[in-house]
């Protein structure tokens, strides 16, 4: 057994191409030393491939085998290539190229395209979901936000499928998709789409794939250029493929075989976007004088998590299934993972959270620690819950780490101490690279102690902490580097959004969570019809489902935490059940190997959230009409929206504005003190007591202490007193 070993985020060079080798596992070895022909790398989660592979190119690179010039590394997102870019600076390896198909494709196509078509290249549309609301509005098709985004996503994946406007509803019959609209409209906002695109002159990323596709089949001269530069190729995540990837990869490989890819059939989650691990699948008999290298030893997770990954996948169905690795955990024991089940998802998410502040106590850092969840919708009762248990939080997928402003403002300004650091008093006598960015920051907001709470001021003060620990490790592993040094790793970073670690609790869907872990790991709303998605329909969909917690529990280095509610809202029928993939698995549950199903099994590993567990209540009615109420907003309200309401503007106002007195003082945003609902239902109720302010949805024990005489006070007409929040 050894133990897990954090990537550094700059390691030393290796002084040889021997010392490449050194501390890799047989199977590892093997990978870095086959430099010849096709090889196909099956990695199962924390097996090391990431090292593997870039141990490979270094070692090629190093030996003078491989032309660093000459190899093209591609993977998937612009993270992923930013790591791996780093690694083989750190290896001696630093003239390859790393980047994503999209990327590489990108420079090719504007490079090549006056040569090839004339004139500059048309413009490129980040963010297509305007343009596809522009045609179905020219179309007379209405859409919400969610089905926008979904028919955005249709397009995409008709495009990575080669899907044409005219064949997308036989293509997508044949696929089996699950479309937001009828396929005759989305046919015709398809068509639309391109249309505009075209009077615009615009591109969007798939167009980017295609057209650099169509000019190297078209110009055989072009097609030769990019063969002559790039002679060896190495495919990370090649489960992920797309049809149009592989296409272009093709391309680039001509008649040639120098390729490895790495990848793992049960990781493959993105099939909605065309991704197929057929290609993976299918390597050896494409190239049957292919090396195939299986890496099984687990570096990352401990004995329990490996055990309940291998469980996951071992109920498995399918072509993927069959091609299953068996993981083996290379860490010492560590806790069971720990299942709980809630009343409601309030409850789950205040136990969640209060599990995570009892981790945070006991010495795992908040950045260690992540919340995964199906869908991105389930964020925000944990965002609030984490807010309440005074805990900083990061939601994965929000705001670019570089187009921060707060960013921005720091990376100028150390440009400028770069610059004009002699005439800097702060820099006087100053001479350590760390110290230097620290002595900078110091008056852009950076303290060494945190500040309080978990609002903007918080988030601000991540940011620039991030970019001081970044420094630091810059200076461990460069220690003559200067500050110039670290502007242009930064500015490397900023243009492959390679962002540094933010402390805090990362709260992410599971999809976003790929490639990353985490000491302490939770996988929340583990229920059927959440996981799997209710429109999870057809054999493959499901398994994808069940890769997809897969992928969730692999995440895990150490603890590992299972939940669900058994309904929505507090007072709220219990119809929910635990998700079938867990059977057999979690301990109670039918073909739990080792127990029966009885009440004893359940306390063997189960908890049940009865620590702060909401009372049982009947269903919420409003107390205007007497309808039930099921929307999460007319429950605080305990009324609908539309019933007439009493309240009180004058208390509101007041209720408002003493609110965003007090999140001021605490650094908090203001929905976290209460929600604007919850003001409205106090301003409708005016309670006198503790106990009328108590039963108002949204205000809950640690409120009532925190806020609860503050309130009371303004409800009678008085100031607020002390003890509302400022010693909180």
């Amino acid at each position: 057994m050894t133990a897990a070993t954090p990537s550094t985020p700059f390691p030393p060079v290796a002084e040889s191409a021997d010392a490449v080798l050194l501390g890799l596992d047989p199977e590892q070895r093997e990978v870095a030393t086959t430099l010849r022909g096709p090889v196909c790398v099956l990695a199962g989660a924390g097996t090391g491939k990431t090292r593997a592979i870039t141990h490979r190119i270094a070692y090629g690179v190093r030996a003078g085998i491989l032309p660093p010039a000459a190899v093209l590394a591609v993977t998937f997102t612009n993270r992923a290539a930013g790591e791996m870019r780093g690694r083989l600076r750190g290896l001696g390896a630093g003239g390859v190229q790393a980047r994503t198909f999209h990327s590489a494709a990108l420079r090719q196509l504007q490079y090549f395209w006056p040569r090839a078509i004339g004139g500059d290249l048309p413009r490129l549309v980040e963010r297509k979901v305007q343009l596809v609301a522009e045609a179905a509005a020219r179309c007379r098709i209405r859409l919400d936000r969610n089905e926008l985004r979904d028919l955005t996503g249709e397009i995409e994946w008709s495009k990575v499928t080669q899907t044409v406007p005219d064949d997308y509803a036989a293509a997508s019959a044949k696929a089996g998709r699950e479309a937001p609209r009828s396929a005759a409209e989305i046919t015709q906002v398809y068509g639309m789409y391109e249309q505009l695109k075209r009077d615009r002159n615009v591109i969007d990323f798939e167009d980017v794939l295609l057209l650099t596709v169509g000019i190297l089949e078209d110009r055989y001269d072009i097609a030769q250029q990019i063969r002559a530069q790039y002679q060896h190729f190495v495919v990370d995540e090649y489960q992920d493929v797309s049809p149009l990837q592989q296409r272009l990869l093709d391309l680039w490989l001509g008649e040639r075989d120098s390729l490895c890819v790495v990848g793992d059939a049960g990781q493959t989650i993105y099939s909605f976007t065309g991704a197929t691990p057929d290609h993976l699948l299918n390597f050896r008999t494409r190239y049957p004088q292919a090396t195939v290298v299986k890496l099984v030893r687990d570096y990352r997770s401990t004995p329990q998590v490996v055990h309940l990954a291998n469980g996951l996948l071992s109920q498995a169905r399918g072509r993927a299934a069959e091609h299953r690795l068996d993981l083996v955990s290379q860490r010492e024991p560590g806790p069971d993972p720990v299942y709980a089940e809630y009343a409601d998802e309030p409850a789950e998410a205040e136990g969640v959270a209060r599990r995570i502040r009892e981790l945070i106590t006991a010495g795992v850092p908040a950045g260690e620690i992540a919340v995964l969840y199906r869908i991105n919708a389930q964020s925000e009762v944990y965002e609030q819950a984490l807010a309440d248990a005074g805990v900083s939080y990061q939601l994965r997928g929000a705001e670019r780490f570089f187009e921060r402003a707060e960013v921005r403002r720091a990376v100028a300004n150390l440009k400028g101490a770069a610059r004009f650091g002699a005439n800097d008093p702060r820099l006087d006598d100053v001479v350590e690279l760390g110290s230097q960015v620290r002595a900078v920051l110091s008056g852009h907001g950076w303290t060494p102690e945190a500040p309080a709470g978990s609002g903007a001021v918080r988030d601000q003060w991540e940011s620039l902490a991030a970019l001081v620990r970044l420094a630091e490790d810059f200076a461990r592993a460069r220690p003559a580097a200067t500050l110039g040094d670290l502007i242009v790793e930064l500015e490397e970073r900023a243009a492959t959004q390679h962002a540094p670690t933010v402390q805090g609790v990362t709260l992410a869907s599971l999809h976003a969570a790929k490639g990353l872990e985490w000491d302490a790991v939770f996988l929340v709303g583990l229920t059927d019809g959440m996981l799997p998605i209710t429109y999870a329909k057809t054999d493959e969909q499901i398994e994808e489902e069940r890769r997809l917690l897969y992928v969730g529990v692999t995440r895990a280095r150490h603890h590992l935490g299972l939940s669900w509610a058994l309904a929505r809202s507090p007072g709220g029928w219990a119809s929910r059940r635990p998700s079938r993939f867990l059977n057999g698995l979690r301990p109670g549950s039918p073909g739990a190997p080792g127990r029966g199903g009885g009440p004893a099994a359940l306390a063997a590993g189960i908890e049940r959230g009865t620590t702060r567990r909401r009372a049982r209540r009947g269903p919420v009615r409003c107390r205007v009409c007497g309808r039930t109420l099921t929307d999460a907003g007319e429950m605080k309200l305990m009324r609908c929206e539309d019933c007439p309401s009493d309240m009180d503007e004058g208390l509101y106002e007041r209720l408002r504005e003493w609110r965003a007195e007090q999140a001021r003082k605490l650094s908090q945003p203001a929905w976290s003190v209460f929600t604007d609902k919850t003001l409205m239902a106090i301003a409708e109720a005016v309670p006198g007591s503790d106990g009328e302010l108590a039963v108002i949805p949204g205000v809950g024990v640690r409120k009532l202490d925190r806020f609860g005489p503050d309130v009371l006070a303004i409800c009678a007409g008085q100031d607020p007193g002390g003890g509302s929040g400022d010693d909180a």
